[in-house]
């Protein structure tokens, strides 16, 4: 993420069964523009379709919505009495879950030209090449848009339909009556060039229109465009909220990295666990040479044993991960209640036991990459009279080389 300017402070994580959702009302600006701007980060990348956004009029013949397609595209669809009036579906697939998306979609069907009637943006740059490109009839009046129905306006899901969200969403924007270009919602950094937010506060929303900041963690479907378009929480409770952000974006565990199928990552990407009795492992989302970095876990099962560390970008097969943990580029601690607690191992060394470790610990880990230091603990003290900060006694001391983060 680019550094500097507007900060997000929060995004929701949208895990399956959650999602926002409200009666949208009749009072609409326009029926022909409207603009949709969201932030998103993917997490399940599982084949299965999930919906950003839909809209339903009166029945499922009737609707509007937004979704990642099974195939790992991105969609949009509108339709009246069953027949598609408009639907986009990208050529570019949207299949990293360590990358924050900014997605634009600008609507305005008055434009003599079908191909403006509906404009997509990714990270700032209009999207030109389309598998399937369906425009509406000039000046048509979309589905997406309307309100006053029966049924309600959902993020994360649609009505009738389980295939809910599974990814984190930030700075969650519907322009009502508007079709803006990207860049009402976010700039290139001058520095390095990242497409990164600006402050969208100032823009007028429209009647239905709304603006989800995420900042209020007992009521995540708060809208603070002024409007009070609030929608309805559905699962969603505080312990959603979250500090990864399209500012500053999180390691998380990596599911491109799940060769077996025997683990199931949850919660955002941040909770690991293993089926049946094999070895497996999984790396981050972040790989690093250089600086200095750190993380956490929290040890939430003390009837097995977890190796957490830093390991070898290099090594590709993960399919066996012990006899590859245990060998030189390496490092990290065992977190075992009974064998007979936590071990440090270091090229192929289990070291000494540095005591129990229980439910529910809080277990600290510091890489020091430019002076190949490697340091450990628990619940607020490191082991071995560890001080990363005053780059005094490390844990084990580091074989020089690339490493990337294994939680």
């Amino acid at each position: 993420s680019a550094s500097g300017g507007f900060e997000v402070a929060n995004s929701a994580r949208f895990d399956g069964a959650y999602h926002l959702v409200r009666s949208k009302g009749a009072s609409e600006t326009g029926l022909t523009k409207g603009t949709f701007s969201l932030w998103v980060k993917r997490t399940n990348i599982d084949g299965t379709q999930h919906f950003l956004y839909s809209n339903t009029v009166a029945d499922s013949n009737n609707r509007g919505y937004f979704s990642w397609r099974a195939d790992e595209k991105l969609r949009i669809l509108t339709s009246t009495n069953n027949s598609s009036e408009l639907v986009l579906e990208s050529t570019q697939l949207f299949r990293d879950p360590s990358a924050w998306y900014h997605i634009v979609y600008s609507i305005d069907t008055t434009q003599g030209t079908a191909a403006n009637r509906c404009i997509l943006y990714i990270n700032g740059t209009r999207v030109t090449a389309f598998d399937t490109a369906t425009y509406m009839d000039q000046n048509s009046q979309c589905d997406i848009f309307e309100g006053g129905q029966t049924n309600k306006e959902y993020i994360g899901g649609m009505t009738g339909d389980t295939s809910n969200l599974h990814s984190y969403l930030a700075e969650y924007v519907y322009i009502d009556g508007l079709a803006l270009a990207a860049d009402q919602f976010g700039e290139f950094d001058e520095d390095s060039g990242i497409w990164k937010p600006i402050d969208v506060s100032d823009l007028t929303f429209g009647n239905e229109g709304f603006y989800l900041d995420f900042q209020t963690s007992a009521e995540l479907g708060d809208d603070v465009s002024g409007n009070t378009n609030d929608f309805t929480e559905s699962n969603l409770t505080a312990v959603h909220q979250s500090t990864d952000t399209c500012t500053n974006n999180f390691c998380t565990i990596n599911p491109l990295d799940n060769e077996s199928g025997n683990i199931t990552i949850t919660e955002g990407n941040l909770n690991f666990k293993v089926t049946g009795n094999a070895d497996e492992t999984n790396r981050g989302t972040f790989g690093f040479t250089k600086g200095k970095w750190n993380f956490e876990s929290k040890y939430i099962d003390d009837t097995t044993y977890v190796d957490v560390g830093v390991g070898s970008a290099s090594d590709t097969d993960i399919a066996t991960p012990r006899s590859h943990m245990e060998m030189a580029g390496y490092y990290m601690i065992q977190l075992d209640s009974s064998n007979p607690g936590v071990r440090a191992f270091d090229n192929g060394s289990a070291g000494s036991g540095l005591g129990n470790s229980a439910e529910d610990d809080i277990h600290m880990y510091a890489i020091d990459m430019d002076n190949n230091k490697f340091y450990a603990g628990r619940n607020g003290t490191w082991y071995a009279s560890g001080d990363p900060a005053g780059n005094a006694n490390p844990l084990i001391t580091m074989d020089d080389g690339y490493t990337t983060l294994m939680p």
